[in-house]
């Protein structure tokens, strides 16, 4: 881990000489169910420096914790979220398809999740709608109380991330991306480089590839752009990004992955 340690000094100012920077993925989502306040307040117990959460707009206007276009997956019944009121959305069971001890759990508004994050916590606020939710997470983050750098922005949208830094500087913004099978990595390391470019992103943060390497990920680090990568459960994969550079692992089990890391 002091190897670890010493390359993160180097690459990143997030990053912590004791320890890796764990993001809880959806929360603890392999201890409790993903996108709900027990995993988001399990996660911080774990010991996370950082949860990330999904967020859709509903019919109505409000932002709701919900990974998915529709309801289907984790609440068993099937409803469009943009088509759908909070009201509606709220009524469901959110918590009874990972285990009959969360029953009745609802899908939780931002103001939720965000009240949760203490004051050493950041919040990876992924965006799964299109840039229509702005001007309404912009205006919830204000009320949330949360400092700017506690507060990061990922899409896989790029339009989100472009429409948000002609709003604001404010806070950290990466494209999210994962890759298309075969060889060479497409989108390739300077694909990546003109689309952060075009929409002014603070760096990538993609699937935890194992085809990702130094080199892909160098013109990243030269251009002083941000890497962060997911979902990660296992500790030698997680060992092998950090080493590479990356200035997170996001995992959904932070506690159980820290200690494995801490160990090696």
């Amino acid at each position: 881990m002091k190897r670890i340690a010493a390359i993160l000094i180097g690459v990143s100012s997030l990053a912590f000489a004791q320890s890796p920077r764990i993001v809880a993925h959806r929360g603890a989502s392999h201890d409790a169910p993903e996108n709900t306040l027990p995993s988001f307040k399990l996660a911080w117990e774990q010991g996370a420096n950082a949860i990330e959460g999904d967020f859709h707009l509903t019919s109505d206007g409000h932002i709701i914790c919900i990974h998915d276009y529709d309801t289907r997956r984790v609440t068993g019944k099937k409803i469009s979220v943009k088509d759908s009121t909070f009201d509606a959305l709220r009524k469901l069971d959110a918590g009874s398809w990972f285990d009959a001890r969360f029953k009745g759990t609802p899908l939780p508004e931002f103001a939720e999740v965000a009240a949760t994050v203490p004051a050493s916590g950041q919040f990876y606020i992924e965006v799964k709608c299109g840039p229509e939710i702005l001007p309404t997470l912009l205006g919830e983050i204000q009320k949330s109380g949360l400092k700017n750098d506690q507060v990061v922005i990922i899409s896989f949208n790029a339009p989100v991330i472009r429409e948000l830094k002609k709003t604001t500087s404010k806070f950290k913004a990466f494209w999210l991306s994962s890759f298309e099978k075969g060889n060479p990595l497409q989108p390739s390391s300077q694909q990546v480089l003109d689309t952060l470019a075009d929409i002014h992103a603070d760096g990538l943060s993609s699937k935890a590839d194992p085809r990702v390497d130094a080199a892909f990920l160098k013109p990243l680090f030269q251009k002083n752009l941000g890497y962060h990568c997911w979902t990660v459960d296992d500790p030698k994969v997680a060992e092998r990004f950090l080493e590479l550079g990356a200035q997170s692992i996001t995992t959904n089990r932070p506690g159980w992955l820290r200690q494995q890391l801490n160990a090696r």
